[in-house]
């Protein structure tokens, strides 16, 4: 489809209201466009289903996200700080009822039949943050920042500190919440009185009007249609995406009342369901699973109905769209070059593999494309947008060479960094997005150049950090095999390399263990990963597809053990904690090794704190500042909750363990 035919298909959607078919949905483009394209129905076919624009009905019936949600009820409960100010903050509390591209301060409520009156709220901006965080806690900011142009004023003065306070447009709800007689606990019945244009009705209703077993259905069929939602989408383009799915597989009576609203069941009463991290980025996830890392770079904005030059790229894992070739041309005129291979090399990091006919089809549609656009360029009129256009391709470049280089097998992965693709992947990504956005003449408001500027600064730092990490790991890795080589220890026995993670969390390390190691000295070490005090007993077991388990001895030596090919040993830690063992690579140790942590994230919660999901409550409670007894509680720990990685090795040096210090060092 050429864009005015993907922008029709968008506005079909965004009005109809009746489940409809293909042919119906192809016959209302063909009509707005006399153009004849006879796999026009193929290609609408592909945009829906890649891209997730209609909820499938059955075999031949599509529904839009605005069929499926108007008119739904769903639930809205104000918090503490909300009623204690008065105010209502939208937020996220409307995904996915409304349309995904409109901001929510440009959402209108009715109360009675009545428009809601708006007003503005100031407050630091981390206090707002938690009525943001259904989208994505790492987009929250933006969400804020784009609310009105001083927060945006506010965030792009300095991209690397939050604003010291931030102001939003909130509904004004002082006379709703004094008629009504609100109170804590009460909730909002939400009517979706137009999904496109975002107006809502507000009802309320009593904290007990509902009977729990209503509110156990409701919460049943929301676990089932987030757990088929990661069945179908895996981890989505976003999360508002993995929202919109889970109430379609949900079924009705997900989308009608009594029901929790989004933001409690998320974040208070689902034990199947959390935030975990995906990459630089967030998802929700099945409660206690990570998400498995790609092996190739993904880029969800690439078209399905990809171009031949397009496919040939993306099999070479450059999943770019044209657009982005023209804003390489466009580089090129800006750096004022004659020679066509410099661009194309840019375009395709020499490390990528095209054989003499891929090449010759690649470079004679770059420069026929350098030669219909070159009459057209200014440099005058480039002179803003053309330095920011220079820096996001030399970055998106160096993304797709170290991708090309990783994925020549010249290391383990295991050895790799966490999601390594993943975070290369988001990378390229949002450069080959802004790439499209300067690839044309129109030039960029300055605020927006600005935003971009500070994105791109960011990016940067997150790749140089990615390729810091991935320079060490191949380091390690080199180090290791030459280590095997050469020999290392006289007994020649392997170590490994092991990842200890709590489920429910994203606090992990790696650590170096030996072979040998026993399972009561493994539980030490873990201990001592998470800075715990050893509180609760403890158990070692391995569990099976089928869900049996086999429970070890704690005198069990690791080489000892039939993962049955999963590598996966689990450590229970009193009730509430389970914690992951992932047996990873041989490691060749060298003379006098000890066991040592190389990396980690996150630090652990306390022990005593009540497992993950208490944990994330009582951090959502303090988020929102309705609990100050969770503040005491947490306030040490929130205060130093990073991960030292020289401390835990002094800790663990500390220890009076063979297994942690040899017996040759003891004797000494």
């Amino acid at each position: 489809m050429d864009l005015r035919q993907e922008e029709a298909l968008y506005e079909y959607l965004e009005n109809i209201t009746e489940p409809f078919t293909l042919e119906e949905i192809t016959s209302f483009l063909q009509e707005s466009d006399h153009k004849r394209n006879k796999r026009l129905s193929l290609e609408v076919a592909a945009h829906l289903d890649s891209r997730h624009l209609a909820f499938r009905v059955d075999n031949r019936h599509w529904i839009s996200r605005r069929g499926c949600f108007e008119p739904v009820e769903f639930v809205i409960t104000p918090s503490r700080l909300e009623l204690l100010n008065g105010i209502l903050i939208p937020g996220h509390r409307c995904v996915p009822f409304a349309h995904p591209l409109t901001l929510p301060h440009h959402y209108k409520f009715f109360w009675k039949g009545s428009p809601i009156p708006v007003t503005t709220t100031e407050a630091p901006p981390e206090d707002l943050y938690p009525y943001y965080c259904i989208y994505g806690e790492e987009f929250a900011p933006q969400y804020i920042a784009r609310d009105n142009p001083q927060n945006e004023e506010a965030f792009n003065a300095d991209p690397y500190e939050d604003p010291v306070e931030v102001s939003v447009h909130t509904l004004d709800m002082r006379v709703i919440y004094r008629e009504s007689s609100f109170v804590p606990g009460d909730r909002f019945i939400v009517r979706t009185l137009d999904w496109k244009e975002c107006y809502f009705e507000l009802e309320k209703a009593g904290k007990d009007n509902w009977s729990k077993a209503e509110l156990n259905k409701w919460m049943e069929a929301a676990e089932t249609g987030f757990e088929n939602s990661f069945a179908l989408l895996g981890t989505g383009t976003s999360t508002e995406e993995q929202v919109a799915y889970a109430y379609w597989f949900g079924g009705k009576r997900m989308r009608a009342v009594p029901a929790y609203s989004l933001e409690e069941f998320l974040y208070q009463k689902t034990e199947r369901i959390e935030t975990v991290p995906y990459g630089i980025e967030t998802r929700f996830w099945h409660a206690g699973k990570e998400i498995p890392d790609n092996k190739t770079l993904k880029n969800y904005s690439l078209p399905p109905d990809r171009t031949f030059v397009e496919d040939m790229l993306f099999r070479k894992n450059i999943p770019i769209s044209e657009f982005v070739i023209l804003a390489y041309i466009r580089d090129a005129f800006f750096r004022n070059e004659k020679d066509i291979d410099e661009m194309i090399n840019r375009v395709i990091p020499p490390v990528v593999h095209f054989d003499e006919a891929e090449w010759d089809i690649i470079a004679g549609f770059i420069s026929d494309s350098m030669e219909d656009f070159r009459d057209s360029y200014s440099l005058f009129l480039d002179k803003n947008t053309g330095p920011l256009r220079q820096r996001v391709a030399e970055l998106h470049t160096a993304v797709i060479d170290l991708s090309a280089r990783l994925l020549k097998g010249e290391i383990d992965a295991s050895w790799l960094p966490r999601h390594t693709f993943i975070v290369l992947s988001q990378i390229q990504t949002h450069a080959a997005c802004l790439l499209e956005d300067l690839a044309f003449d129109d030039q960029p408001p300055e605020t927006e150049i600005t935003a971009m500027d500070n994105s791109l600064d960011s990016m940067v730092d997150t790749y140089t950090d990615v390729k810091e990490l991935i320079d060490n790991a191949m380091d390690n890795f080199r180090r290791s095999n030459l280590t095997v080589i050469h020999g290392g220890r006289s007994s020649g026995q392997l170590w490994r390399i092991i990842q200890i993670s709590i489920s429910g969390l994203n606090v992990w390390r790696r650590a170096v263990i030996p072979n040998d190691c026993f399972l009561d000295e493994l539980h030490r070490i873990i201990q001592t990963g998470m800075n715990w005090k050893n509180v609760y007993r403890y158990s070692f077991y391995t569990e099976s597809s089928e869900g049996d388990r086999q429970h070890f001895h704690e005198k069990t030596k690791i080489s000892d053990i039939d993962f049955r090919g999963k590598k996966e040993l689990i450590y229970e830690y009193g009730v509430n904690w389970i914690v992951k063992v992932m047996i990873m690579s041989s490691y060749q140790p060298v003379k006098d090794e000890n066991v040592r942590f190389v990396t980690g994230e996150g630090a652990a919660p306390p022990e005593t704190i009540g497992g993950p999901r208490q944990f994330g409550k009582i951090l959502s409670s303090m988020e929102t500042g309705s609990s100050e007894e969770a503040q005491r509680e947490l306030g040490i720990f929130m205060e130093t909750a990073a991960f030292d990685l020289e401390k835990c090795n002094r800790n663990l040096r500390a220890l009076d363990h063979p297994a942690i210090i040899p017996a040759e060092k003891k004797d000494e």
